[in-house]
């Protein structure tokens, strides 16, 4: 796979991954007991406090202001003209903003570039299985984690699943870049901004009727929903790299989850919430996310919307990226229970195809099975799969607006009766 074509599969991954991580991340089950010890995360201990009633104070308030003051659409205007790490911020900024700003884009203490550096090398040796994950098991699982589709649908970005997924791409894209966390990367921006429409869904989501029916919780993106969703991109994408078999050096997977743990931090989320190892991310990742899993009306047709942007897609022996194949892929990455919770209807050929050949595919692009060995079906679809993948980034790419920009709503679901 050459650069743009693995940049252009990080990006189409990050966009579906991303989806949560940049809208509202939140659990189904807001009584379920924080018994997680802060001892197993980065910062080595804390208070212990109950994440769910834990959010992100002095976003919150500076956002809120921003809001309430009618400055939304200055604000973004002067937000929209900062895109590298190291770059000034625009003296045009309230002040109490571009203050916190300064201080949210400092890297923490416990950085560490040299395994920044050895991401980059997992990053370009396994950016084609980082966005089947990032889109099939990261993206699709946002639509049941019932608080974060709920709240994705009432929202602003629920209006337009391709616009919303377009802004979301960035965070995928930009985490897998080779300078992510330096000055001239855009990483550490795309998370401070990700940060401010965070704190600016959690004043304005509230004041939807539509979002109050259904909710269970008063405020959303709480620090164990951010959390949740954090789950749903690195956790979940190592789960499966380990379940298929991929063949991952112990110091690149230390190193991919160091990437992630600072997204955490650049984020908002505290130290004492971030896991410090792979074993206490899937700790805590079996106490707040796969618990709380199950379908809702929202998160059914937040999935059939991004089912439904498959489209023909010119060039190549696959001339189309069909909601079939789509959904068999789901089914394969998520399991029959979830895509049967989304009504995903079942393919019988692509159903066989992706049950039989992933792994064996897998295996041949690692180098540890020959094609002339692999199964019959597998041989005869292989350069389809490589196919299939590289559309699936231009397939979610087709409709962005260029340069990508990740702003503070003002607005909920304009599409709904007191939306606004």
């Amino acid at each position: 796979m050459d650069e743009l074509s693995r940049r252009r599969m990080l990006a189409a991954g990050g966009t579906l991954g991303a989806l949560g991580a940049l809208s509202v991340a939140t659990p189904a089950q807001a009584s379920a007991l924080w018994t997680w010890s802060p001892k197993g995360s980065v910062a080595g201990a804390g208070k212990g406090a109950d994440p769910k009633g834990v959010w992100d104070d002095e976003a919150d308030q500076i956002v809120a202001d921003v809001i309430d003051s009618g400055h939304t659409a200055d604000v973004n205007k002067e937000l929209r003209k900062w895109t590298k790490n190291g770059q000034d911020l625009s003296r045009a900024l309230p002040s109490e903003l571009r203050n916190f700003m300064e201080t949210a884009r400092q890297m923490p203490s416990w950085t560490d570039r040299g395994k920044l550096e050895t991401a980059v090398d997992f990053n370009e040796k396994r950016g084609l299985y980082l966005g089947v994950t990032y889109g099939f098991a990261s993206g699709m699982m946002s639509t049941v984690i019932p608080r974060e589709a709920r709240a994705v649908y009432y929202s602003k970005g629920g209006a337009d699943m391709r616009d919303r997924i377009t802004k979301t791409a960035k965070l995928g894209y930009d985490i897998g870049t080779s300078n992510a966390y330096k000055d001239d990367g855009e990483m550490v921006v795309t998370c401070v901004k990700t940060r401010l429409a965070h704190a600016g869904v959690r004043h304005i989501l509230p004041k939807s009727p539509h979002w109050a029916k259904v909710a269970d919780e008063a405020i959303p993106i709480s620090q164990a929903d951010m959390m949740v969703t954090w789950h749903s991109l690195p956790t979940t994408v190592m789960q499966n790299l380990v379940k298929w078999k991929v063949p991952i050096p112990a110091d690149e997977s230390d190193a991919f989850l160091h990437s992630w743990q600072l997204c955490a931090h650049m984020l908002g989320i505290k130290d004492e919430y971030i896991p410090n190892s792979w074993a206490e991310a899937n700790s805590q990742a079996a106490q707040v996310l796969t618990p709380i899993l199950a379908p809702t009306p929202e998160g059914v047709k937040l999935a059939d919307m991004l089912l439904n942007l498959a489209t023909i897609v010119p060039g190549g022996p696959l001339k189309y990226i069909t909601k079939p194949i789509l959904g068999a892929l789901t089914r394969y990455v998520l399991g029959d229970e979830i895509a049967n919770w989304l009504k995903i209807p079942r393919e019988p050929f692509w159903d066989f195809v992706f049950e039989t050949a992933w792994e064996p595919f897998i295996q041949v692009r690692e180098g540890l099975l020959s094609l002339e060995d692999a199964p019959g079906v597998l041989q005869k679809v292989y350069w389809a799969f490589d196919e299939l993948l590289r559309l699936a980034a231009l397939l979610v790419l087709s409709g962005a607006d260029l340069p990508i920009s990740i702003e503070i709503p003002d607005t909920n679901n304009p599409n709904y009766p007191g939306g606004s």
